[in-house]
C-alpha cells in the first residue's frame, strides 16, 4: 500500500494526505457518475438493436436510479461497519461487472439485471454520501469546499463524459462506449486498493485543521433504520425528503435520462444533445461549489427556495425554447448553475437538525428520497413519450413541483442556536 510512504513524504512538505483522499474521492465519484448516465445517451442505440421501447428500457434505467438512492443509507452505514477501502472497491467491481456483462445481453431482463441492478447498487454505493464521509473525517476545515467540490463531480461525471460516449456510439457502436467507461471504473478501482485509508488516525495524522489525532473508536452502533425511526418523527425530515424527491426527478430522473432523445424529438442529434448536457455538466461543478460557499454564508431555506424556483421556471420554458445547440445553450449554463446546487443546503440543513454523528444516514434516506424522486419521474416520462408520442408534458409536471418545493423549503424551522448571529 502506497498511502502511508507517500503520507509521510507530503507531510514533509505540509501537505496533508486529506487532499489525495479527496482527490481520489473525485475522481470515484467522477467515474460511477458517468457509468450511470452512459445508459441515457444509449437508449436510442438499444432500441435501434433490440427493438425496446422507451417504456421499456425507462423501467430498467428507473430501477437504476431507484436503488441507486435505496442503498444510501446503508452505504453509509457499510462504510462505518467495514471501512471506505472495502466498500468502495466492491462497489466498483460490481458496477464493471454490470456494464461489461451487458454487452453480451439479448433479452430485456438482462438490460434489468445488469443496468438496473448491478449498476444502480454499485453507484448508490459510491454516491454523494461517500463524498460527505470523507469530507467529515478526513477535514475539520475547508469542509464545505470539499464536500461543494465532490458533490460537483458527481453531477459533472454524469454530464461531462456524455459527449465522448455518445460519438464512440455512433462511430464504433454502444458496446465500444461501454468498454471507455469500464476503462475508468478499472483505473478508479486500481487507485483505492492502493491509496485509499478509512481516517486519518489510520495515518498517525489528524484530520485537516485539527492539531491532535484523534484515537476515539469510530461510532458503529447507528443503525439505518432505527435513525430513519428517529428522523421521520420531525417534519423537517419530511420536507428534505419531499424537496430532495422533486430534485431526483427534475434532474437525473428527467434530463440526464430522457434529455437526449427529448431533443431528438425536435430534430437535434444526439451528439450536439449530449454537448448541451456537457454544457450543464461545466457549470454545475461551478453552481454547486459556489452553493457551497453560500451556504456558509446566507440562510439554507431562502437558498433552496430560489434553486428550486429558477428551476421550476426554466422547465416550464424549455419546450418552447429554439432547440439547436446555441438556442440550447442559455437553458444549459442557467440549468448547470442549478443542477445539484441543492445538496450543500440541504446537508447543512440535516447536520444542523439532527446533528454530525446521524447526519451521513439521515442524509442518505434524504438522498434515497432524491433517487425515488428520479425512478419515478424515468419511467413516467418514458411512459408518456410512449403513449402521446411526445415528452412536453412530463417537463411542464417537473416544473410545476420545482415550483412546489420552492414553497416546502421555507416551511423548515431551523433551530434557535443556528440562527442567532454569529460573534465577530
Amino acid at each position: 500500500m502506497l498511502s502511508t510512504p507517500l503520507a509521510a513524504a507530503l507531510n514533509s512538505r505540509n501537505i496533508h494526505y486529506g487532499w489525495v483522499m479527496a482527490g481520489l474521492t473525485f475522481l470515484i465519484m467522477l467515474t460511477t457518475a458517468c457509468a450511470l448516465g452512459a445508459p441515457g445517451v444509449l437508449m436510442p442505440a438499444l432500441q435501434k438493436e433490440f427493438g425496446w421501447t422507451t417504456a421499456d428500457i425507462s423501467a430498467a434505467l428507473a430501477l437504476r436510479l431507484f436503488l441507486f438512492g435505496a442503498i444510501a443509507p446503508f452505504a453509509a452505514w457499510l462504510m462505518m461497519r467495514y471501512g471506505l477501502q472495502r466498500v468502495v472497491s466492491c462497489a466498483l467491481a460490481l458496477i464493471v461487472a454490470g456494464l461489461g456483462l451487458s454487452m453480451l445481453m439479448k433479452d430485456m431482463w438482462q438490460l434489468v439485471l445488469f443496468w438496473g441492478v448491478f449498476t444502480g447498487v454499485g453507484a448508490g454505493m459510491t454516491a454523494i454520501v461517500l463524498g460527505a464521509t470523507v469530507a467529515t473525517r478526513w477535514f475539520n476545515h475547508r469542509r464545505g469546499l470539499v464536500i461543494g467540490l465532490l458533490t460537483a463531480s458527481s453531477a459533472t461525471g454524469q454530464l461531462a463524459f456524455l459527449p465522448l460516449i455518445a460519438q464512440l456510439d455512433q462511430a464504433f457502436g454502444w458496446r465500444t462506449a461501454l468498454i471507455l467507461v469500464c476503462g475508468l471504473l478499472a483505473t478508479a478501482f486500481v487507485l483505492v486498493l492502493l491509496l485509499m485509508r478509512d481516517r486519518p488516525s489510520d495515518l498517525g495524522l489528524p484530520a485537516y485543521g485539527d492539531t491532535v489525532v484523534d484515537t476515539a473508536p469510530p461510532t458503529q452502533n447507528l443503525q439505518p433504520f432505527q435513525v430513519l425511526k428517529d428522523a421521520a418523527k420531525t417534519r423537517t425530515f419530511w420536507v428534505l425528503f419531499g424537496t430532495f424527491f422533486i430534485c431526483g426527478a427534475s434532474t437525473n430522473g428527467l434530463i440526464q435520462t430522457h434529455f437526449v432523445s427529448f431533443c431528438g424529438d425536435y430534430g437535434m442529434i444526439a451528439v450536439t444533445a449530449a454537448g448541451v448536457l456537457a454544457l450543464m455538466g461545466l457549470f454545475d461543478f461551478i453552481g454547486t461549489i459556489g452553493s457551497g460557499w453560500l451556504s456558509d454564508r446566507y440562510d439554507s431555506r431562502w437558498l433552496l427556495f430560489a434553486y428550486y424556483g429558477l428551476r421550476g421556471i426554466s422547465l416550464l420554458f424549455l419546450p418552447n425554447a429554439e432547440f439547436t445547440f446555441f438556442g440550447l445553450a442559455p437553458f444549459a449554463v442557467f440549468y448547470g448553475l442549478d443542477w445539484i446546487a441543492t445538496v450543500p443546503p440541504t446537508l447543512k440543513l440535516a447536520a444542523e437538525k439532527f446533528g454530525k454523528d446521524k447526519a451521513g444516514i439521515v442524509f442518505g434516506w434524504v438522498f434515497a428520497g432524491h433517487q425515488l424522486g428520479a425512478a419515478s419521474i424515468a419511467f413516467t416520462a418514458g411512459f408518456i413519450r410512449t403513449t402521446s408520442g411526445k415528452y412536453d408534458l412530463a417537463f411542464l409536471i417537473a416544473g410545476a413541483l420545482c415550483l412546489l418545493a420552492a414553497l416546502l423549503a421555507l416551511t423548515i424551522i431551523r433551530p434557535k442556536a443556528q440562527t442567532a448571529p454569529a460573534a465577530a
